[in-house]
């Protein structure tokens, strides 16, 4: 086989193959992409958090919180598998893919921080039913919060502080600081 013959994986063929490999991947242009493995505890407890309040907040309401393991097309033919997320379109058991992600949770490792800051972000908010992307300084109680307006336009908001509130307006959520970062000493 030359070089020539490698052809881009579909999402359907990328699901396939991962369905047999306990890793988790990504798929990025068209090929998997080996994710990071070995989270530190503190990333871990912010990630439990996470979704045990959202899992609290969204309790018969339309959307529903999904796991590291849930995936987000940013891209025809690019998978990315935020920490945690919420999803507002139908639910399919069997499938793999959050059929229309409102929310992206994305907790920052040293090894990945910059990468999940930038191209991430700017990756998920490509997405058509995106709405707010969180990215979670883990070090620290430091947010920052990426909001569609009405428009289109993306606008930051940062939030410092054990005191204040991650505020989620197109789900109608409000996370304080301290749930995010409860179990962990930090210096306010």
């Amino acid at each position: 086989m030359s070089l020539l013959d490698i052809q881009p994986w579909t999402i359907a063929e990328f699901f396939a193959w991962q369905a047999s490999h306990d890793e988790r991947y990504e798929l990025v242009n068209g090929f998997p992409a080996r994710m990071m493995t070995g989270a530190s505890n503190r990333h871990d407890v912010i990630v439990a958090n996470l979704l045990l309040r959202l899992g609290m907040r969204l309790l018969g309401k339309p959307c529903r919180p999904f796991t590291g393991d849930g995936a987000v097309e940013t891209l025809p033919g690019q998978i990315r598998r935020p920490d945690a997320g919420i999803d507002g379109g139908s639910f399919d058991p069997d499938g793999y893919l959050a059929a229309e992600p409102v929310v992206v949770f994305e907790v920052l490792s040293p090894s990945t921080r910059d990468f999940d800051r930038l191209r991430k972000v700017d990756e998920y908010k490509r997405v058509s039913t995106m709405r707010h992307i969180v990215v979670v300084e883990a070090a620290r109680p430091q947010v920052l919060i990426w909001s569609r307006q009405d428009g289109g336009d993306w606008t930051a908001d940062e939030i410092l502080g054990l005191d204040r509130s991650v505020v989620l307006t197109a789900v109608v959520i409000d996370l304080p600081m301290r749930e995010i970062y409860d179990r962990l000493a930090l210096v306010d």
